[in-house]
């Protein structure tokens, strides 16, 4: 049987990678064997890339390219594999944040990120996608408490609201997919609101 795909979605600092974990060890205790990932990475080739990624300035059509490289091989050696074992896999970002940040943050072309997108994953779009949404402002307080940054984290206002603007319409071209989660409010309340979401997908 074929497993699950879920992916996490939001800005730098929506809190993505707070409640990664939680969501876990939640499908665990509904007894199913979870594969966590994350974007880009997920493989030592793909973490390979991500150092460069998140560190060297470069073209934003190489960024792209380099996301989507990575990518194909997540899906190849991690997803794919996993998800034919019945297993459910869980990743901290996928393809949407290729549209929020090098689409709406960039302003890559959307024709290029279909044709990347057709050509690299046939067709492979996750089950489900948890937007973790919040404002700038939050998100900024939030990374404000962490003494390193990466050059993705170091944008600008701008940048961000332009992400974020393109994730939500992400979202709302897609709402069968993607769920938006208010990620300003307190964690216990963020968690049910997606205990109750994950409970959908069961």
């Amino acid at each position: 049987m074929r497993g699950k795909f879920i992916t996490l979605e939001g800005i730098d600092g929506a809190g993505k990678s707070t409640h990664l974990p939680w969501i876990a060890e939640w499908l665990q205790a509904q007894g199913h064997t979870v594969v966590v990932t994350r974007e880009p990475g997920g493989t030592p080739l793909g973490e390979m890339l991500r150092d460069l990624l998140l560190a060297q300035p470069m073209h934003c059509e190489t960024e792209t390219l380099l996301m989507f490289a990575a990518r194909r091989e997540h899906i190849d050696k991690v997803i794919l594999p996993a998800m034919g074992k019945g297993h459910w896999v869980v990743s901290d970002r996928f393809t949407d944040a290729t549209f929020a940040y090098q689409g709406g943050g960039r302003g890559i072309p959307s024709s290029k990120l279909e044709a990347l997108e057709d050509w690299v994953q046939q067709g492979l779009q996750p089950d489900l996608t948890l937007l973790f949404d919040v404002p700038w402002e939050v998100s900024q307080a939030r990374l404000a408490l962490s003494a390193v940054h990466d050059r993705f984290e170091a944008e600008n206002q701008a940048f961000f609201e332009r992400v974020r603007n393109a994730y939500l319409q992400r979202a709302r071209a897609f709402p069968q997919r993607i769920r938006v989660v208010d990620a300003s409010r307190p964690i216990a309340a963020i968690r049910e609101t997606v205990a109750a979401i994950l409970g959908e997908l069961e």
